[in-house]
């Protein structure tokens, strides 16, 4: 043994104490401000995915011509899913991949990039009208969200395998990711390994997906046209029909129902905006649906006259 080694002073409790004390005050303040800080949570939707799942369920059909989609109407349903599953939540966005030649926004994918709280992001269309290009957005938006903490989980609507390695990176960086989608007529429209690596699942059925996808008439000349014959009804016929069915409302269902719709305010249940769509269509004799920026203004006539009522 060398004589040299002498043994250690004497331990300063008091020190020791003061740096616990000072450690659990930063732990504290730590725990404090990650409980006060919200929740964010966003939905990323492979538009090919749904136009295909969703036409064929309710259709028969995966081929965009043969009928139109609700896309406005079933992104707020998405939406009001999100607020139940996520209620203490905030909605970051929508973000909706879709393909187009040149990456040109189609009249639709225009109107669609017009709602509130949707981010529209385009890949490319070859020649057989395949999409290029959207799993890689899918992933580069997923990634960089979850790695600057923007959000902690994320709702996926999608089915392919290829989005398995979308789904590692932002779990990688800790955030949670769901897997809804839609129900399949026959086997899965869903990538096994796809529902391996996510952390839940949610299906939406045909009752779900019916009201947002209606079958085009085929006349006689054989090509996909409008519902309805005839020029659509005016912006102002719609704006004064969606205050009329509000004051409909109003008057039948009472103040307390309505009043009951504010907190929601721009979006309406799915429910009820499908009653309003009907009951709107019924009053103009002709249908909104291949009119995504009508129905906006039916909306937006309907909660005129509802918000000048409270």
């Amino acid at each position: 043994m060398n004589d040299d080694v002498r043994p250690a002073g004497p331990i300063d409790l008091t020190a020791v104490v003061a740096g616990i004390e000072r450690t659990n005050e930063l732990l504290n303040r730590v725990l404090a401000e990650v409980a006060t800080t919200p929740s964010t949570h966003a939905v990323f939707v492979d538009a090919g995915y749904l136009y295909a799942a969703a036409g064929r369920l309710v259709t028969g059909t995966e081929d965009r011509r043969a009928f139109d989609l609700d896309a406005e109407g079933i992104i707020d349903s998405f939406i009001e899913v999100t607020r139940t599953v996520f209620p203490d939540s905030r909605l970051l966005r929508v973000y909706w991949y879709d393909g187009a030649r040149r990456r040109i926004h189609t009249l639709e994918q225009q109107s669609i990039a017009e709602l509130p709280d949707v981010k529209v992001r385009l890949g490319n269309l070859n020649a057989n009208n395949q999409q290029k290009g959207v799993d890689s957005l899918i992933r580069s938006d997923l990634e960089s969200l979850a790695r600057h903490r923007a959000i902690s989980d994320a709702v996926l609507i999608g089915g392919d395998e290829d989005l398995v390695s979308a789904v590692e990176a932002a779990q990688g960086y800790g955030a949670r990711v769901h897997l809804w989608g839609i129900e399949a007529v026959d086997g899965r429209n869903q990538a096994e390994p796809l529902l391996w690596e996510v952390d839940s699942q949610r299906t939406f059925d045909l009752e779900f997906c019916k009201p947002y996808v209606t079958e085009r008439t085929v006349h006689d000349g054989g090509a996909a046209g409008a519902a309805d014959d005839g020029p659509a009804p005016s912006r102002e016929d719609v704006r004064f029909v969606g205050a009329q069915v509000a004051a409909q409302w109003l008057a039948s269902r009472g103040r307390d129902w309505t009043a009951d719709l504010l907190p929601g305010h721009p979006y309406l249940p799915g429910a009820v905006d499908q009653d309003l769509l009907t009951t709107a269509e019924g009053l103009l004799r002709h249908s909104l649906r291949p009119y995504a920026d009508l129905r906006r203004v039916l909306r937006d006539g309907f909660w005129e006259h509802v918000r000048a009522q409270f």
